[in-house]
């Protein structure tokens, strides 16, 4: 799987390329405020949740921020993995800030996470745009089962598929008098490929390649089905939550918040 390498590699260069300061005072955000770095209804979810004493882990945590809100509502332990080295080292410098001894956070392939982390969690998360980095959800779901404890649960909040069929104002397709127009097929197979970098974390960059894909929301539950994991709820919003405020509220489903329990 020479793309995981290859984004590595670009996610590691973008952290380099990182615009000043970013996310060096999230712990200052987490301490002043509840859930800091949810939106309203992730925000909801949570709160109707029972994590006291839980043990929690959040897949491709970034750095950290949201697993280090979530802490605040009581888990035992928190772990987060990423690829990225230096960004997660970010990770445990925001913890150390904030002397949260009880999170910890690794380094590594999400596909290759150790045996020593099978059967030890009780609520895993993803967040926005996470899955994307992963060719074979199944693969992925595969070892997020393996993590969660039985009865565990899954939650992701991510773009909604349709997303992918929509041109971004940065595409060249994209006619801002005409937003109906799907530009991209729902059931593409062929890779993403970006070059710029990560435009929310950095610089624009003649980057590192960035590899990721498309999944249909029946690829997404199939995937967690054939994995042991039942889905408990599915909630879509006409709302995106971090590519462009282009459609929101135009009838489109944007986003979902997906809630798995591992039988």
């Amino acid at each position: 799987m020479n793309y995981i390498s290859g984004n590595k590699a670009a996610w590691e260069e973008a952290f380099d390329n990182r615009k000043p300061n970013w996310g060096e005072e999230n712990h200052i955000k987490i301490r002043s405020e509840r859930l800091a770095f949810f939106n309203s209804d992730m925000k909801k979810e949570l709160e109707q949740i029972d994590f006291q004493n839980k043990t929690i882990a959040q897949f491709c945590c970034n750095n950290g921020r949201e697993l280090l809100s979530l802490m605040d509502c009581g888990a035992n332990a928190g772990v987060g993995f990423d690829i990225a080295e230096n960004i997660i080292e970010q990770a445990r410098d925001t913890a150390k800030k904030l002397n949260m001894k009880n999170c910890d956070f690794v380094a590594c392939n999400i596909l290759e996470i150790p045996e020593n982390y099978y059967n030890q969690f009780d609520f895993a998360f993803f967040t926005i745009g996470a899955i994307t980095w992963f060719e074979d959800l199944s693969l992925l779901f595969n070892k997020v089962s393996k993590c969660l404890k039985k009865g565990g649960m899954l939650l992701i909040n991510d773009f909604h598929p349709l997303m992918n069929m929509l041109p971004l104002p940065s595409d060249d397709c994209f006619d801002p008098e005409n937003l109906n127009q799907f530009a991209f097929s729902y059931f593409r197979k062929e890779p993403w490929i970006e070059n710029n970098g990560q435009r929310y974390m950095s610089k624009n960059y003649e980057s590192k390649t960035f590899t990721s894909f498309s999944h249909t929301m029946a690829v997404i539950i199939n995937s967690l089905s054939i994995n042991d994991m039942k889905t408990i709820k599915l909630n879509e919003y006409d709302y995106d939550i971090g590519l462009t405020e282009t459609y929101d509220k135009k009838g489109f489903p944007l986003s979902f918040i997906l809630i798995a329990e591992k039988c």
